[in-house]
Protein backbone atom coordinates (compact mmCIF):
# COMPACT_ATOMS: atom_id res chain seq x y z
CA UNK A 1 0.00 0.00 0.00
CA UNK A 2 0.95 3.67 -0.91
CA UNK A 3 2.48 5.46 2.38
CA UNK A 4 -0.48 8.39 1.00
CA UNK A 5 -3.35 6.01 0.00
CA UNK A 6 -6.72 7.36 0.94
CA UNK A 7 -5.30 10.81 1.43
CA UNK A 8 -5.91 14.09 0.08
CA UNK A 9 -3.84 16.98 -0.41
CA UNK A 10 -3.93 20.62 -1.44
CA UNK A 11 -0.74 22.31 -3.01
CA UNK A 12 -0.82 26.06 -3.95
CA UNK A 13 1.75 27.57 -6.49
CA UNK A 14 1.56 24.02 -7.76
CA UNK A 15 2.09 24.93 -11.56
CA UNK A 16 5.77 24.64 -11.41
CA UNK A 17 8.89 24.34 -9.62
CA UNK A 18 8.73 22.53 -6.24
CA UNK A 19 5.02 22.73 -6.44
CA UNK A 20 4.60 20.93 -9.27
CA UNK A 21 7.13 18.61 -8.19
CA UNK A 22 6.07 18.03 -4.73
CA UNK A 23 1.89 17.69 -6.35
CA UNK A 24 3.42 15.02 -8.17
CA UNK A 25 5.30 13.16 -5.44
CA UNK A 26 2.46 13.21 -3.49
CA UNK A 27 0.53 11.59 -6.26
CA UNK A 28 2.76 8.86 -6.82
CA UNK A 29 2.85 8.37 -2.89
CA UNK A 30 -1.69 7.61 -3.23
CA UNK A 31 -2.41 10.67 -2.32
CA UNK A 32 -5.41 12.81 -4.34
CA UNK A 33 -3.89 16.15 -5.31
CA UNK A 34 -5.39 19.29 -6.24
CA UNK A 35 -3.16 21.98 -7.78
CA UNK A 36 -3.72 25.75 -8.09
CA UNK A 37 -1.82 28.66 -9.39
CA UNK A 38 -2.77 31.38 -11.45
CA UNK A 39 -1.58 30.30 -14.86
CA UNK A 40 -3.74 27.44 -16.18
CA UNK A 41 -1.58 25.97 -18.84
CA UNK A 42 0.93 25.22 -15.84
CA UNK A 43 -1.74 24.26 -13.81
CA UNK A 44 -3.09 21.62 -16.25
CA UNK A 45 0.31 20.57 -17.29
CA UNK A 46 1.00 19.44 -13.54
CA UNK A 47 -2.11 17.26 -13.83
CA UNK A 48 -1.32 15.39 -17.19
CA UNK A 49 2.03 14.94 -15.09
CA UNK A 50 -0.04 13.80 -12.11
CA UNK A 51 -2.08 11.61 -14.37
CA UNK A 52 0.96 10.22 -15.94
CA UNK A 53 2.71 9.19 -12.77
CA UNK A 54 -0.49 7.34 -12.15
CA UNK A 55 -2.20 9.54 -9.94
CA UNK A 56 -5.43 11.98 -9.63
CA UNK A 57 -5.48 15.18 -9.57
CA UNK A 58 -7.55 18.36 -9.94
CA UNK A 59 -6.90 22.60 -11.22
CA UNK A 60 -8.13 25.12 -9.58
CA UNK A 61 -7.32 28.74 -10.64
CA UNK A 62 -6.27 30.64 -7.45
CA UNK A 63 -4.47 33.86 -6.76
CA UNK A 64 -3.56 33.55 -3.06
CA UNK A 65 -3.59 37.62 -2.41
CA UNK A 66 -7.31 36.90 -2.83
CA UNK A 67 -9.08 34.99 0.09
CA UNK A 68 -12.28 34.26 -1.87
CA UNK A 69 -9.93 32.14 -4.22
CA UNK A 70 -8.44 30.30 -1.38
CA UNK A 71 -11.88 29.21 0.09
CA UNK A 72 -13.27 28.44 -3.26
CA UNK A 73 -10.21 26.10 -3.46
CA UNK A 74 -10.46 24.43 -0.25
CA UNK A 75 -14.24 24.06 -0.79
CA UNK A 76 -13.38 22.05 -4.41
CA UNK A 77 -11.29 20.10 -3.27
CA UNK A 78 -13.58 18.64 -0.30
CA UNK A 79 -16.45 18.52 -3.00
CA UNK A 80 -14.24 16.17 -5.32
CA UNK A 81 -11.98 14.16 -3.09
CA UNK A 82 -14.29 14.00 0.21
CA UNK A 83 -12.10 15.98 2.78
CA UNK A 84 -8.43 17.59 3.00
CA UNK A 85 -5.86 15.71 4.56
CA UNK A 86 -2.84 17.52 3.60
CA UNK A 87 -2.08 21.04 2.70
CA UNK A 88 1.17 22.44 0.77
CA UNK A 89 1.17 26.33 1.17
CA UNK A 90 4.23 26.93 -1.62
CA UNK A 91 2.96 29.60 -3.54
CA UNK A 92 5.42 32.31 -3.48
CA UNK A 93 6.95 35.30 -5.23
CA UNK A 94 10.31 37.06 -5.49
CA UNK A 95 12.15 40.38 -5.58
CA UNK A 96 14.99 41.87 -6.12
CA UNK A 97 17.66 45.40 -5.60
CA UNK A 98 17.98 47.12 -3.50
CA UNK A 99 15.84 48.43 -0.64
CA UNK A 100 16.66 52.23 -1.89
CA UNK A 101 15.09 51.12 -5.04
CA UNK A 102 12.14 49.20 -3.59
CA UNK A 103 8.31 49.96 -5.35
CA UNK A 104 5.84 49.76 -2.78
CA UNK A 105 3.06 47.92 -5.14
CA UNK A 106 6.37 45.54 -5.71
CA UNK A 107 6.84 44.85 -1.54
CA UNK A 108 2.90 44.74 -1.32
CA UNK A 109 2.50 41.88 -3.62
CA UNK A 110 5.43 40.15 -2.18
CA UNK A 111 4.04 40.37 1.51
CA UNK A 112 -0.16 40.03 0.16
CA UNK A 113 1.29 36.19 -1.91
CA UNK A 114 4.31 34.97 0.65
CA UNK A 115 2.25 36.14 4.03
CA UNK A 116 -0.78 36.33 3.44
CA UNK A 117 -1.64 34.04 1.38
CA UNK A 118 -0.03 31.46 3.96
CA UNK A 119 -2.10 32.57 6.70
CA UNK A 120 -5.51 32.76 4.39
CA UNK A 121 -4.32 29.65 3.01
CA UNK A 122 -4.98 28.00 6.81
CA UNK A 123 -7.78 30.32 8.06
CA UNK A 124 -9.46 28.05 5.37
CA UNK A 125 -7.56 24.31 5.78
CA UNK A 126 -7.67 23.80 8.90
CA UNK A 127 -11.34 23.89 9.61
CA UNK A 128 -11.43 21.80 6.44
CA UNK A 129 -8.85 19.09 7.96
CA UNK A 130 -10.76 19.67 11.78
CA UNK A 131 -13.79 17.95 10.02
CA UNK A 132 -11.85 15.18 8.73
CA UNK A 133 -10.56 14.75 12.42
CA UNK A 134 -6.89 16.40 11.55
CA UNK A 135 -4.03 16.56 8.96
CA UNK A 136 -0.79 17.83 7.86
CA UNK A 137 0.23 21.60 7.12
CA UNK A 138 3.42 22.22 4.98
CA UNK A 139 5.05 25.95 5.02
CA UNK A 140 7.39 26.57 2.15
CA UNK A 141 9.86 29.34 2.30
CA UNK A 142 13.27 30.12 0.78
CA UNK A 143 16.61 30.07 2.09
CA UNK A 144 18.09 32.66 -0.33
CA UNK A 145 16.88 30.81 -3.45
CA UNK A 146 19.12 27.76 -2.85
CA UNK A 147 17.18 25.69 -4.71
CA UNK A 148 16.82 24.97 -8.81
CA UNK A 149 13.70 26.60 -9.71
CA UNK A 150 12.73 29.38 -12.26
CA UNK A 151 12.43 31.30 -9.59
CA UNK A 152 16.03 31.29 -8.95
CA UNK A 153 16.65 31.13 -12.36
CA UNK A 154 15.15 34.77 -12.21
CA UNK A 155 17.20 35.56 -9.23
CA UNK A 156 20.54 34.12 -9.78
CA UNK A 157 20.65 33.42 -13.94
CA UNK A 158 20.66 29.82 -15.16
CA UNK A 159 24.76 29.81 -15.74
CA UNK A 160 27.44 32.40 -14.90
CA UNK A 161 29.22 33.82 -11.73
CA UNK A 162 26.61 34.59 -9.64
CA UNK A 163 24.90 31.18 -10.18
CA UNK A 164 28.29 29.27 -8.93
CA UNK A 165 28.63 31.77 -6.04
CA UNK A 166 25.07 30.58 -4.59
CA UNK A 167 25.97 26.87 -5.49
CA UNK A 168 29.37 27.20 -3.72
CA UNK A 169 27.98 28.61 -0.70
CA UNK A 170 26.31 25.40 0.29
CA UNK A 171 28.74 22.72 1.85
CA UNK A 172 27.01 19.85 -0.16
CA UNK A 173 28.91 22.24 -2.87
CA UNK A 174 25.44 22.41 -5.19
CA UNK A 175 22.25 23.73 -5.27
CA UNK A 176 19.17 21.98 -3.84
CA UNK A 177 16.70 20.12 -7.24
CA UNK A 178 12.96 20.20 -6.57
CA UNK A 179 12.82 16.71 -6.16
CA UNK A 180 14.96 16.39 -3.03
CA UNK A 181 12.23 18.95 -1.43
CA UNK A 182 9.49 16.80 -2.55
CA UNK A 183 10.72 13.82 -1.27
CA UNK A 184 10.52 15.57 2.72
CA UNK A 185 7.09 17.16 1.47
CA UNK A 186 5.94 12.88 1.22
CA UNK A 187 7.42 12.07 4.58
CA UNK A 188 6.69 15.11 6.25
CA UNK A 189 2.70 14.66 4.73
CA UNK A 190 3.19 10.68 5.79
CA UNK A 191 2.60 8.80 9.25
CA UNK A 192 6.12 7.97 9.24
CA UNK A 193 6.67 11.92 10.52
CA UNK A 194 3.48 11.54 13.21
CA UNK A 195 5.44 12.40 15.86
CA UNK A 196 7.22 15.94 13.90
CA UNK A 197 5.15 19.15 14.75
CA UNK A 198 5.85 22.53 14.83
CA UNK A 199 9.33 21.95 13.34
CA UNK A 200 11.44 23.88 10.54
CA UNK A 201 12.72 21.25 8.18
CA UNK A 202 15.79 22.70 6.22
CA UNK A 203 16.31 21.19 3.24
CA UNK A 204 18.91 23.09 2.28
CA UNK A 205 22.36 21.51 1.65
CA UNK A 206 23.61 22.45 5.13
CA UNK A 207 23.15 26.23 4.14
CA UNK A 208 21.91 27.40 7.48
CA UNK A 209 24.09 25.07 9.68
CA UNK A 210 27.28 26.18 8.34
Amino acid sequence: MKKLEGKTALVTGGTSGIGREAAVALARAGAKVTVTGRREAEGAETVRLITEAGGEGHYVKTDVRHEADIEKAVEETVARFGGLDIALNNAGVETAGPLTEAEEDTYRTVFDINVWGVLASMKHEVPAMLKGGGGTIINVSSVAGQIDTDMADRFAGKEGEQREYIAGLHPIGRSGKPREVADAVVWLASDESSFVTGHSLNVDGGWTAQ
